[in-house]
């Protein structure tokens, strides 16, 4: 053999051990100093409450603390003691000072406070009121007994007071907004003279007035409520008048019918509007359904007229996801917006024949979307990216709900509640700037812990298989030798090219003789599946199928994120999620999955038809918004 070919042969095997050693160093130094997800909401700060704990909202006040209302009980959600408290904050909400009941727990149902800060400084705090004490309201038989519903927080009277010392104290009377009847009202049981509503909108102002939306109810039932639909209540005054129980407020839309779904096959239920104002003064508002997607709508007249409904839909044009939970948009300092929601639902809710109860469910994990403003033949509108993972519970079936926005200093806090404990939550910065520069941003994710073909591998097609971060290992300070979840990830980048999709062809193997390891192939849906096996459990998820196609080039990334214990498929830069084949596009992996370590090496094409021609891996999740860049800047070479 050539001496310079031997010697080229001997660098580059040096060159390709040294960077597996720096490799496995730097993976052995991020699982060593791993720190808890601060996605996980057990990392949030605990906000005082008494048992149940409901819409924790803030404002910042005057003179520099955080106020928040919270609906807190000592019992279940709608049980006798529910009232409305509040409290401040001047670390941030490390600690909670000044609680003061804005209702009693021994007076009659109080809740669903949402707040809203003047100009002056002076706040105001809106929330329902069984000021008449009533005891059961008629509902549907069934599921009620004898048609009364004892469950009496979503009726009678919607109030406020206000505060003229940040919070610390509150008027002594309560003052009532008059809500005028639409046709949903006329149609209830006391034809409109006992109305049904509540709120967790939050009330904000716009040009001298405040506007509270407030979510109207037809009635009682199956779901608990049977027809809900939104309305806006606008005062002129409130915010300068002397005395507010002498503002003037006004019930909106114009007309009889307030905000419901779309005209063409949504459901009956429209609630839980939530609004923000466009630079140009348009109000952009989104509401949940029992449809299997959120509605939205603008009004270019500030609320006395709305577009049409329709579903809430990304940049891209395809559908967003959700079930019947609260989904809330918040307009941020840097004028971009903020979406909550679930990404999940579709048909597989619509179509459910119990869709208003099981439209309930899967509240866990929370995503969260980007906006952005862009011009229209009608004005401005917004312009959403694919979501991230936003926050979480290893719980599957927790339920977290009813978030708020507070940025301070420079830093982005959300509040939520899983109906026990409300926590505030610090988001990275970089998580929200990553979903912002979503639509320009074509650069390759740093942290590569391998890349094929690499120096001295254009031929081969194996290679010494990546050491991948574990998921459980023993806790050596417990005294009974368990175990210890861990947040690590992994994320795998591959272009690939399929003459046929049939025959389910192997694209990446690193399993031994026993099985154990992972491997990636097409399984019988002809859809791209990773495979993952400690030796005790196995866990499998696949893209979306009917996206690959034979003869095409296609990249994928393919996201082990271990804080959820999340499995993502992002396909031609598209978040994959279920379409109209599965109810959630992203798969949970078993918590009890302890590594992927499996054989030496890593066989990439090793039968069948399939062609890859690149692999990169990563020792972390990825963003999906790093994921999107990485398919963007592939595509530009």
């Amino acid at each position: 053999m050539n001496l310079s070919v031997t010697r080229n042969m001997k660098f580059n095997s040096k060159i390709m051990g040294l960077a597996f050693l720096a490799a496995a160093l730097l993976l052995f130094k991020t699982q060593s100093l791993a720190q808890p997800d601060s996605r996980n909401i057990k990392t949030g700060l605990v906000i005082p409450d008494e048992s149940y704990s409901d819409q924790p909202y803030i404002v910042k006040t005057n003179d520099g603390a955080w106020l928040c209302v919270l609906t807190t009980g000592q019992s279940h959600e709608g049980e006798s003691g529910q009232h409305v408290i509040s409290q401040r904050s001047l670390d941030q909400g490390k600690t909670w000072i000044d609680k003061v009941d804005v209702e009693p727990s021994r007076g009659p149902e109080a809740s669903y406070a949402v707040l809203l800060k003047a100009p002056s400084g002076r706040i105001f705090v809106f929330y329902n009121h069984n000021t008449d004490n009533t005891r059961a309201v008629k509902g549907d038989n069934p599921p009620y007994r004898d048609g009364l519903v004892k469950r009496v927080d979503s009726q009678g009277y919607f109030v406020f007071k206000y505060s003229d010392d940040h919070g610390k104290s509150w008027s002594p009377g309560r003052i009532t907004i008059p809500v005028r009847n639409f046709d949903i009202d006329r149609k209830n049981p006391y034809q409109g003279k006992i109305q049904y509503f509540w709120n967790v909108g939050r009330a904000f102002a716009f040009e001298k007035s405040a506007y509270v939306p407030i979510h109207k109810v037809g009635g009682f039932g199956e779901g608990f409520f049977t027809t809900s639909e939104g309305a806006l209540l606008q005062s002129p005054d409130l915010l300068s008048v002397p005395d507010p129980a002498k503002a003037q407020w006004l019930t909106l839309p114009d007309g009889e019918v307030g905000l419901r779904t779309p005209a063409q096959g949504g459901g009956p239920i429209a609630e839980e509007q939530n609004l923000v104002v466009l630079s140009d003064g348009t109000f952009f508002c989104v509401y949940r359904t029992i449809d299997g997607h959120p509605a939205y709508t603008y009004s270019r007249d500030k609320g006395h007229s709305w577009e049409p409904p329709q579903y809430m839909r990304y940049a891209d044009g395809r559908l967003m996801k959700h079930p019947r939970a609260a989904n809330f948009v918040w307009k941020c300092e840097n004028g971009k917006y903020l979406y909550w929601f679930h990404n999940h639902g579709g048909v597989f809710i619509r179509n459910h024949p119990n869709r208003r109860n099981i439209a309930y469910e899967d509240r866990n994990p929370a995503w969260v979307s980007g906006g952005i403003e862009v011009d229209s033949p009608k004005g401005k509108i917004i312009q959403w990216t694919q979501p991230e993972v936003l926050l979480y519970d290893d719980d599957p079936l927790i339920r977290m709900s009813y978030p708020d926005l507070v940025e301070d200093r420079g830093n982005y806090y959300i509040t939520e509640t899983q109906k026990d404990i409300a926590r505030v939550h610090h988001i990275d910065p970089k998580l929200l700037n990553g979903l912002w520069a979503q639509f320009e941003n074509k650069k390759k994710a740093e942290g590569i812990l391998m890349s094929w073909p690499g120096q001295g591998q254009k031929s081969s097609r194996t290679v010494p298989a990546p050491l991948l971060p574990d998921f459980v290992k023993r806790d050596p300070a417990r005294m009974d030798g368990g175990g210890m979840m861990l947040t690590n990830g992994f994320s795998i980048d591959i272009t690939f090219n399929l003459k046929d999709l049939a025959g389910a062809p192997v694209l990446l193997d690193a399993r031994d003789s026993t099985g154990k390891g992972w491997f990636v192939g097409i399984n019988d849906k002809k859809a791209l599946e990773i495979t993952l096996n400690d030796g005790r459990v196995q866990s499998a998820w696949s893209c979306d199928v009917d996206i690959l196609k034979p003869g095409k080039d296609h990249y994928a990334s393919i996201i082990l994120d271990g804080g959820p214990r999340i499995i993502s498929f992002v396909v031609d830069g598209i978040l994959n999620d279920g379409g109209h084949t599965r109810q959630f596009g992203w798969g949970r992996f078993n918590p009890n999955l302890k590594s992927v370590a499996g054989a030496k090496e890593l066989k990439i094409s090793p039968k069948g038809p399939g062609l890859v021609s690149k692999v990169s891996i990563y020792a972390r999740a990825l963003t999906i918004s790093e994921a999107i860049a990485n398919y963007r800047a592939q595509q530009k070479k």
